[in-house]
């Protein structure tokens, strides 16, 4: 790979934030709205997700987590056990708590959807030309940089 000359003027930091923010908010929403067909909502999934990235959490803990009130948090546990995508498991020092995970088909449709928005995403990046691609993989390592810091 071939060092790019840099002809555009440097941005600032102050200038480039806006910028950056909302081209990632736009690429995150277009992204998740390239899902398999299927009744799971958005928040559905997040909260899924959630368990699936922490191993277990109690109802709480997930409400905190996913930034929801408890009484909200349990109507969207509720219609994932339904589905049989979450199971509940006493807690092991808290007789009163329980502990929620993602089961076997919570983790399959996890990864159908992943499979599904890499697809999608997988197409569009095969439309730019090798440099662009190479920008954006230099991109996706520095964004992991940032939201490590």
């Amino acid at each position: 790979m071939t060092e790019r000359t840099v002809t555009a003027e440097r941005v600032p930091p102050a200038q480039l934030a806006p910028q950056l923010r909302d081209a990632i908010m736009r690429l995150n929403r277009r992204v998740r709205q390239a899902r398999p067909v299927g009744d799971l909502t958005v928040t559905q999934l997040s909260a899924l997700t959630s368990l699936r990235l922490a191993g277990a959490l109690t109802p709480r803990e997930l409400a905190d987590v996913e930034r929801v009130q408890p009484p909200t948090m349990t109507k969207i546990v509720a219609k994932l056990e339904e589905r049989g995508l979450v199971r509940r498991t006493p807690h092991p020092t808290d007789g009163r708590q329980v502990i929620l995970a993602a089961t076997d088909s919570g983790e399959a449709v996890l990864d159908q959807f992943e499979r599904v928005r890499d697809e999608w995403l997988a197409r569009r990046l095969a439309d730019l030309d090798e440099t662009d691609r190479d920008t954006l993989h230099r991109a996706a390592e520095i964004l992991h940089q940032l939201a490590r810091a």
